[in-house]
């Protein structure tokens, strides 16, 4: 059971069962644990194979046991996202935990991975269970629709889930109007149905000045 401690602590409760989280994200525990480092992000060989030609690298450690795990890393601000067999996309650096059950792995996402200097993919969860995902300030989770289409700018971005198609759009951006640099080259815009988590302050890319 994932349940928020408060707003940047992740607790939680296992009677047997097993979760998966970021490699050194663990703060505190009680009862009886056991931690084993796992090779990565992905399952199974193929998720490896995936990993070593993307260069989306993830230090992982399987946590299992009785009693009560905390989890933290860096005070980011800590969201909790409900899958019902669907699938999220998550920048690797934003997932904090899963439970066992969730399948992890990687996926293409073309040249707006590459601007964020994470490859040309991104992580993804998928199955029934829960999430945990980090943002640098609270995540603001924003709803897609057929009618109202979402520009999202790339250093902003966090997660999406949904059936949602993702395209980029050039030309000037959000800070260029405020006369603050370069910025980036492009936005990712998001059609179709679904949600977009981003966060409110920008990280370090490559495509622009921030």
């Amino acid at each position: 059971m994932f349940r928020l401690q408060d707003s940047k602590v992740l607790a939680v409760d296992m009677t047997g069962d097993a979760v998966k989280a970021k490699n050194g994200s663990m703060v505190a525990y009680d009862g009886q644990m056991t931690f084993k480092k796992l090779t990565g992000g992905g399952d199974g060989i193929r998720g490896m194979v995936t990993r070593r030609l993307t260069g989306e690298r993830m230090a992982v450690m399987e946590v299992k046991g009785h009693g009560t795990c905390w989890f933290a890393d860096r005070a980011a601000e800590i969201n909790l996202v409900q899958l019902q067999g669907e699938k999220l996309y998550v920048e690797s650096s934003n997932l904090l935990a899963t439970d066992a059950g969730l399948r992890t792995g990687t996926t293409f996402t073309g040249l707006r991975g590459a601007s964020q200097g994470n490859g040309l993919f991104t992580t993804t969860v998928e199955g029934h269970g829960q999430a945990a995902i980090m943002s640098d300030g609270r995540a603001v989770v924003l709803r897609v629709s057929a009618q109202y289409p979402l520009t999202v700018d790339p250093g902003a971005y966090v997660a999406h889930q949904g059936n949602l198609r993702q395209t980029l759009q050039s030309g000037v951006t959000f800070r260029t109007f405020m006369g603050e640099g370069g910025g980036e080259a492009f936005q990712i815009r998001f059609e179709g149905d679904g949600l977009v988590y981003v966060q409110p302050s920008e990280r370090d890319t490559i495509a622009g000045d921030l």
